[in-house]
């Protein structure tokens, strides 16, 4: 298969992109970074210079019309997800759209019923399924490892929604922007614990704006805090195994990620060092006990985990090439492994119903 061409809308040089995507693409050989985009010229030059792209644009329009790009990647704020993600459905190309889809169910869905009359490849940003301490973790839960699952609880960290921000992400603060607590860090977790143990049967949740405000160290002062930074969500998943999730918006002085999965026959653990407890980007470690195990030891990821994904390859990137590794064997095969709009929808689903739960305080069927 020749490479598959790629272009970034958002790929700023010190952005998201600049740190998830680029390296991802330049790692795997299935693929090239054909063009970039960002909405000032200098911005987009200044990143072509950096990732050593020739074409460089200060609008998507060129970039999605660019004959070399055959996958359209967008890397925006959540609020311009709609325009940029229907303008390059409209031109026929495959779409990797950042998590969240839109900022709310109707765009969703509007956006996936176009992405299936266009006919094309989605793609969206859930990278943590194919961590491969997760994929690793469903792996043994699969085979038996812990017996029947019981209950698993996560505890985990947003860092990014602490007390001080900066004028640039003010935006996560607000609770229209679609990219706070529990749109971001939560829902990432949440997609992460779904693929291991499937799907919620019932949730309820409590959404707590623990911060009123924030202030902004650039221009040294202080705005309202709108959306939740303390959000709780516990339920049955279709198992019948209980599930608790608690992330705080800032991070903590002790654990910033642990999950824990127990079953009648064993336990496993997955954690991640220093304040980090963004799921799909942490460097996760995974730990079991079993049988007359008095406590976890850690449990080595098997080789083929990594397969297709240079070994040096660490960090946010690592997450991304996994997606990026997966989608190649898609396009060469035909195959769908690699969840797209529609299971954005089954998500942006969940997350509508969490805050439906918040806001009756009582439980809510996923299956009613």
């Amino acid at each position: 298969m020749t490479k598959i061409g790629v272009g970034i809308i958002g790929a700023s040089p010190h952005g998201w992109a600049a740190i998830g995507h680029v390296p991802a693409l330049q790692a795997l050989s299935d693929y090239e970074l054909r063009a970039i985009s960002t909405t000032r010229r200098e911005s987009a030059e200044a990143a072509a210079r950096k990732f050593g792209v020739t074409d460089a644009f200060d609008n998507h329009h060129d970039l999605i019309a660019h004959p070399g790009v055959d996958l359209v990647v967008v890397a925006v704020k959540v609020s311009h997800h709609n325009a940029l993600v229907s303008a390059a459905l409209e031109a026929g190309k495959a779409v990797y759209s950042e998590w969240p889809l839109g900022v709310d169910m109707e765009e969703a869905t509007a956006l996936a019923d176009r992405a299936r009359a266009a006919g094309v490849h989605t793609i969206i940003g859930l990278q943590g399924r194919f961590a491969p301490a997760v994929r690793h973790a469903a792996r043994l839960i699969a085979d038996g490892y812990v017996g029947k699952v019981l209950g698993t609880t996560l505890v985990g960290s947003g860092v990014a929604w602490g007390g001080e921000t900066d004028r640039s992400h003010a935006y996560i603060f607000d609770d229209g922007s679609g990219a706070a607590t529990l749109e971001v860090p939560v829902m990432h977790a949440l997609d992460a614990l779904n693929s291991v143990l499937g799907e919620f049967d019932e949730v309820s949740a409590h959404l707590v704006r623990g911060r009123t405000e924030v202030r902004l160290t650039d221009e040294n002062v202080t705005i309202p805090v709108t959306a939740p930074d303390q959000v709780s969500v516990t339920g049955t998943l279709r198992s019948g195994a209980a599930a608790s999730i608690f992330y705080r918006g800032a991070h903590s002085r002790g654990d910033n990620l642990r999950w824990e999965i127990n079953g009648t026959d064993g336990d496993l653990v997955l954690t991640a060092p220093g304040i980090n407890g963004n799921l799909q980007v942490a460097d996760l470690r995974l730990e079991g006990a079993r049988g007359s195990d008095a406590a976890v030891t850690p449990i080595d990821i098997p080789g083929p985990y990594f397969d297709g994904v240079p070994g040096g390859l660490v960090g946010p990137a690592h997450n991304v090439a996994q997606v990026y590794a997966a989608l190649a064997i898609d396009l060469r095969e035909g195959t769908r492994t690699v969840p797209g709009f529609d299971h954005a929808l089954v998500q942006h689903r969940l997350l509508d119903t969490i805050k439906q739960a918040s806001r009756s305080r009582t439980g809510r069927s996923l299956t009613s």
